[in-house]
Order: C-alpha cells, then sequence, then structure tokens
C-alpha cells in the first residue's frame, strides 16, 4: 500500500512552481486558475519572490498547497494513494487530492485560513519552539507544569522531535526548563505566533463558518487527520477535524505510525522540498521507502 502526504509551512523555496508552469500546460492553466480565484498574482512572488516574501503567511500557505496540488495534477497517472495525509496546512492538499473537496473551495479555504491566522497572530504577540531529544510525555508535563502562560505541545513531529506554542514570556520560561531537563535543543523558532494553540481560537471561529459552508465528498482513499491521527471517509468527520486543526496539536508522529501499523509500505512527498518530510518518516521506520513528486 502507498501513502500520499503533503507538506505545510516551511516547504517553500524561491522559484517554486517556476519549472512546472513553464514545461507543463496542466500546470499552467491551474496556476493561472489560482491566480484569478485569489484575485492576485501568488505565482509572480513564487515565481520571483525573495524568501522574506514566501514567509509571509498569507503567500506560505496558498503557495505550498497551490505546488501540492499542481505536482498532484500533473501526475494523474502515477497519483493513485491507497491512503494520504499532510502535515497542518497540507491536510488541505491531502484532501483536495484525494477528491474530498474541489480545487477552487481547497485554494479559498487556504486563503481565509491564512488570513486568520494572520489577523490572530497580531491580536497577541506569541511564538513557537522546538524541542529535541526529549520524550513526548517530558515535553507535555513541561509544558502542563507553566501555569500562568500559554504554553501546550504543537507539533509532534517525530520521536524526538516536539514543536510548543504559546506566548513569548511563556515559551521563553519553557526553553530554559526544557534546557535543565536536558534538552539537546530547545530553540525559538522565527514563526509568526503560535499556531496550534488556544491563542488560534479567533482564527478558528473565523475559519469555521467557512468550512462549514463548503462541500465536502467522501474522498477516493481513508485520509489521517491531524487532530486524531485516525483514518477516515466520513465528510461530516472531516469537517469536524478540521475545525479543530488550528487550536489542536499535529499529531504527525502518531498519523505516521498509524499508516505504518494500517499496511503502508512506502510513502511519496508530494509537493514538498523532498527532506523534511522524509526526515520525520525515517525517524519513525528508518527502513520506510519515501520517494518525492
Amino acid at each position: 500500500m502507498k501513502a500520499y502526504v503533503f507538506p505545510g509551512q516551511g516547504a517553500q523555496f524561491v522559484g517554486m512552481g517556476k519549472d512546472m508552469y513553464e514545461s507543463s500546460e496542466v500546470a499552467k492553466t491551474l496556476m493561472d486558475e489560482a491566480n484569478a480565484i485569489l484575485g492576485y498574482d501568488l505565482t509572480k512572488v513564487m515565481f520571483e519572490g525573495t524568501e522574506e516574501d514566501l514567509k509571509e503567511t498569507k503567500i506560505t500557505q496558498p503557495a505550498i498547497f497551490l505546488h501540492s496540488i499542481t505536482r498532484a495534477k500533473m501526475n494523474t497517472d502515477t497519483f493513485q494513494p491507497d491512503m494520504v495525509a499532510g502535515h497542518s496546512l497540507g491536510e488541505f492538499s491531502a484532501l483536495v487530492a484525494a477528491g474530498a473537496m474541489d480545487f477552487e473551495s481547497g485554494l479559498r479555504l487556504v486563503q481565509q485560513r491564512a488570513m486568520a491566522m494572520q489577523a490572530a497572530c497580531e491580536l497577541q504577540e506569541s511564538t513557537m519552539a522546538a524541542i529535541l531529544g526529549l520524550e513526548d510525555s517530558v515535553v507535555e508535563e513541561i509544558c502542563a507544569s507553566i501555569t500562568d502562560e500559554i504554553v501546550v505541545p504543537a507539533n509532534y513531529n517525530c520521536p524526538g522531535q516536539l514543536v510548543i506554542s504559546g506566548s513569548v514570556k511563556g515559551i521563553e520560561i519553557a526553553v530554559e526548563k526544557f534546557k535543565e531537563a536536558g534538552a539537546r535543543r530547545a530553540l525559538v523558532l522565527k514563526v509568526g505566533g503560535a499556531f496550534h494553540s488556544p491563542l488560534m481560537e479567533p482564527a478558528r471561529e473565523k475559519l469555521a463558518a467557512a468550512i462549514e459552508n463548503t462541500t465536502f465528498n467522501i474522498p477516493n482513499c481513508p485520509i489521517y487527520q491531524n487532530v486524531d491521527a485516525l483514518s477516515t471517509t466520513d465528510p461530516a468527520v472531516i469537517k469536524k477535524n478540521l475545525i479543530a486543526q488550528l487550536t489542536s496539536p499535529v499529531r504527525w508522529t502518531q498519523t505516521l505510525q498509524n499508516m505504518i501499523k494500517d499496511g503502508v509500505s512506502s510513502f511519496v512527498e508530494v509537493g514538498g522540498t523532498g527532506r523534511v518530510i522524509k526526515g520525520m518518516i525515517k525517524k519513525v521506520d528508518r527502513k520506510m521507502p519515501v520517494e518525492a513528486l
């Protein structure tokens, strides 16, 4: 069985998608359609923008989504997943690629998600930190011990790598505690806010209405969602989990473990750099074959 997985923020790079646009009529048509839907020239930023341009949440999210979906559409002959999953933002790519919603609906939701998250970030200064070399349970305990500030586990990326999210002061306190606990590394990340934490509640509320008003179909294969790391093909469950995603942790480690337990024999990363997702998979099962599309 083959699983197709889709990257989230961090998979952007200067010039992303330009090769596809120039070499494939399918890619050109889809990317031109995306520009028309969004009402601005996203591809110009993707092709010609700087690293700083691409780091803006309102650009990053639709750019990565478009890049992933274009890769999938260009390879319809080989894109035949038995199961799909996506890391954070990548869950939207996975849903569209698996037929749970159409391209335009997915792109509009991603754009609304990006703008809602940007607005939530501006309400309160917040950040995230990567914690390496500690058991998940230790990270969870230390986060729970900080009661005067918001600090929560945000991304269970792979064994020994957990990203936390919260207020700036809370993250600073937590980082010192993790260093004292023997973390190999505790590094504050250069991000716009506390993604996948209670501080994203204003964004969740805005996005919830948009998700509820979007038509979801039964996907062509099971999708493993971030919130519970379980597979589903039920549109009602998909909607509920997608709404909860912004304020809940990304259970990526558990997702990969469950996909392997359910019989996956190889993974294909769609539209990423071919390094980040692969590295996470190899930390879960170093012998698992991982390809890039």
